[in-house]
């Protein structure tokens, strides 16, 4: 397997003037290979949310490098960053973030608005067949408000897909749904994972969630637990 990321000696300490405040992440070494289905796990406070902003390219590092597909990001503009991050990576939350005044499929769309290249695709019709994939095209045209939480976070997931990107990072996915919801998410994640072979990694406290994973990553305090 060829890496998607490395962090190499990631630090991220938290300053006001100068004066050291906290320190969330010390010297993490992770290698992600392209392919992979693993799970970032560790309680709250852990420093897992810090980690997954820094892989996912919203926060930046204190010290180390982070390699993206070959690229060290430490090299790299902030124009730059933001197109990766919006290529790159699809970001899948426990709150689903949709908007709720747009319909289902001009959520799904969305990612494309800030898109800096041409994309080479029909982004509406892309967006309705992962629509019709996961079997919610019928509410392409309702809102948000008006379909389950196990159909919100489906249209999570297919927003995150509309620019085919390399990376899936599913902060909680589950953790605001039923217990049927949630498994028909995971399965789904799965399938995304093995079929299309995109890397996805599970942000989570929950144990039997990350057990569901071929890797766990633990974190703890900040530092990683072997």
């Amino acid at each position: 397997m060829s890496s998607l990321i490395q962090l190499n000696h990631i630090s991220k300490r938290y300053e006001i003037d100068n004066n050291l405040i906290f320190t969330a992440l010390k010297d993490i070494n992770i290698t992600l290979n392209k392919g992979e289905f693993a799970s970032l796990v560790g309680p709250s406070g852990s420093g897992k949310s810090t980690l997954m902003h820094i892989i996912g390219l919203l926060d930046k590092q204190s010290e180390g490098d982070v390699i993206i597909d070959g690229r060290n990001i430490n090299q790299m503009t902030d124009n730059s960053l933001s197109t990766l991050r919006n290529e790159f990576v699809g970001f899948v939350f426990q709150q689903f973030n949709l908007i709720t005044k747009l319909t289902v499929l001009e959520n799904v769309l969305l990612p494309t608005v800030y898109a800096r290249k041409k994309i080479a695709y029909n982004v509406q019709k892309r967006g309705f067949e992962i629509l019709k994939r996961f079997g919610i095209s019928d509410k392409a045209n309702s809102y948000p408000n008006k379909i389950s939480g196990g159909q919100q976070q489906r249209v999570a997931i297919a927003r995150s897909l509309i620019m085919e990107p390399k990376l899936i990072l599913a902060d909680e996915p589950t953790g605001n749904l039923d217990t049927k919801s949630g498994e028909e998410i995971m399965k789904l994640l799965k399938q995304l994972n093995k079929e299309e072979d995109i890397t996805v990694l599970i942000v989570t406290h929950e144990e039997d969630i990350a057990a569901q994973t071929k890797r766990k990553i633990h974190i703890v305090d900040g530092e990683l637990k072997t």
